[in-house]
Order: structure tokens, then C-alpha cells, then sequence
């Protein structure tokens, strides 16, 4: 395991001095943004499939993610995991699995630590990232917006999906996240990217967090169609409004920019291997979410 952590520490970033705890000289003075996050209740679907390496894309996710909304490059993280049993095999898997990714990003794994907990499994990460250039994430009128794929539920609404589907296990419910901040970072160093969001917790409603004098508009025609599992959970009873302030509805990360300026950043992102789109746009306004619902003909408004 030590070993598998130690490959991670050839980075251009950082000098890692191997102790008890690791002593770490960064190879660069720039400002940096600190990052901590898990994937909550979808732990206990991976636990239950034994899917280790999805929960360490999706922890990774969670993390890098939502770093690239201030144009962070990740350079070290820190982990927990909880785990119901002292599994000596299953740590290793997990650790082989986050230092892979890792050394993918050139990331240091600088630490972690391992509890056990009574029928909980959690794994949690500290990312830290340095900002090249500090830019304004803020969407502007008139921008147009473009949508990239989720690959399904990622992490979020799990609470509800327990709900509906109770004791039932499904392949969409340990599909991991997907990875956006590799294809952000790129296309950021490219072109003019006014705002972004990853579509998480509150699903669209965190579009209101950077909200500030406009509103939004999401139309149904474009090719972003959610998955059947969403149109499954809203075949349950789950209203609109409750779909889009919990789920992605398929739709993993917006982006911000000027019309001019959409088809080649669509082109960069499907190049990548990401579908995207262009859902909508911005006007000016209050910050009023308004999205033609994918699932009935209403407009639903957050």
C-alpha cells in the first residue's frame, strides 16, 4: 500500500519527504483552494456490489469537479474510509485503484486514515489545487449554455432512490461519476468560459449560486435525454420540480460562454469523449431557474 502511495509523489507540484507523517515542499507560490468531499449513501451500493473502483471515480469526482470551478489543477488530497470490516485485501484494491487516478492527474496522496464503523462504508477525500489565474465564475446575459452528459444518477438523490426502490440492487446505482475537470481545465486555457457547475447536490438549484442578475432558461430540444432511470423515478411519483432540485435528469456540468464560441467547445468536449449540447441560455434577470421539463410538458420553475 505504501508503495502504491509513493508513486504518486513524482509530481512536477510537490517534494514529498517520506516519514510517519509526509513532509511536503510545493514546487510553485500560487493561490490554492482546498476541496472535501464523499458520495454518501451510493457507499453502501458500492459496498454491497464490491464496485471499489467506481466509488474511487466517484469520490474523485465529487472532488475534481467541483475544484475546476475556480480553474484549480489539482496537485495533492488526503483520504477517510469507513469501512464495516477490517479488509486488509479491500483497502489495497481501493488504494491501487485512487493512486491509478492519481498518478493519471499528477496528484500527491499525502495521507489518509482508515476507521471501521458498524455497517458503514464511506470514503471521503481532500483535494487541494492551485489557481494559475483567478478568474470570475459568474454566468452572464445572454450567454449560451451548454450542457455535457452525466453517465446516469452519479452521486447524488440517493436518500430518495433508497426510497423508491428499497432493498433493490441495480447496475445504475454504483455507475461512477464522471470526470469533467480534465476537459474543463483544457478548454479553459482555450477559450473565454464566463461560468460553469457541476450539477450535484440541489441538482439545478446550485445553478442559483452564481446567480447574480440573470435567469435562466433550459429548453427540451436538445439531445442531453436523461437516462431511463430518472424516467423511472418520475414514473414513481416523483414530481418535476422534485426531479430537477435532486437529479441531474442527465446532465452532468453546464457551461457558460458566448454564442460565438459554442461549436468549437462542443467539438472540443466530444473529442474528449463527453456528449454535449447547447440547452439553453442566460438573460438577465433575478435568478430564476425556468427548464422545460423533460418528463411531462410542464415548465418547471426553481
Amino acid at each position: 500500500m505504501l508503495r502504491l502511495i509513493q508513486q504518486t509523489w513524482n509530481t512536477p507540484y510537490v517534494e514529498v519527504m517520506p516519514g510517519i507523517y509526509p513532509i511536503i515542499k510545493k514546487k510553485f507560490s500560487l493561490p490554492e483552494i482546498d476541496h472535501t468531499d464523499g458520495i454518501g449513501s451510493k457507499a453502501l451500493y458500492h459496498w454491497q456490489q464490491k464496485t471499489f473502483k467506481a466509488a474511487v471515480l466517484d469520490t474523485l469526482a465529487m472532488n475534481l469537479n467541483d475544484l475546476a470551478l475556480a480553474r484549480a489543477i489539482p496537485y495533492k488530497l488526503q483520504n477517510h474510509l469507513a469501512m464495516p470490516e477490517d479488509n486488509h485485501a479491500i483497502m489495497l484494491e481501493i488504494i491501487k485503484h485512487l493512486s491509478e487516478e492519481c498518478k493519471k492527474r499528477q496528484i500527491a496522496i499525502t495521507g489518509g486514515e482508515t476507521t471501521q464503523q458498524a455497517s458503514s462504508f464511506d470514503m471521503t477525500i481532500t483535494l487541494s489545487g492551485f489557481i494559475p489565474q483567478i478568474k470570475e465564475n459568474r454566468f452572464k446575459p445572454e450567454d449560451i449554455l451548454i450542457g455535457i452528459k452525466s453517465s446516469g444518477l452519479h452521486s447524488n438523490g440517493f436518500t430518495k432512490v433508497r426510497e423508491i426502490f428499497k432493498e433493490e440492487i441495480r447496475n445504475e446505482f454504483t455507475e461512477p461519476t464522471l470526470i469533467y475537470s480534465d476537459i474543463i481545465l483544457e478548454l479553459d486555457k482555450n477559450f473565454a468560459i464566463n461560468g460553469m457547475m457541476h450539477i450535484t447536490g440541489g441538482a439545478f438549484t446550485k445553478l442559483k449560486d452564481i446567480a447574480e442578475q440573470v435567469d435562466f432558461e433550459i429548453t427540451r430540444n436538445h439531445s442531453l435525454h436523461p437516462q431511463p432511470i430518472f424516467q423511472e423515478l418520475s414514473q414513481e411519483g416523483i414530481q418535476d420540480e422534485e426531479m430537477y432540485r435532486t437529479f441531474n435528469c442527465g446532465i452532468g456540468f453546464i457551461l457558460s460562454i458566448q454564442e460565438n464560441e459554442a461549436d468549437a467547445i462542443i467539438r472540443e468536449i466530444k473529442n474528449a469523449g463527453f456528449q454535449a449540447d447547447i440547452i439553453g441560455k442566460s438573460v438577465k434577470g433575478t435568478g430564476e431557474i425556468k427548464i422545460e421539463s423533460m418528463f411531462s410538458n410542464k415548465m418547471v420553475e426553481l
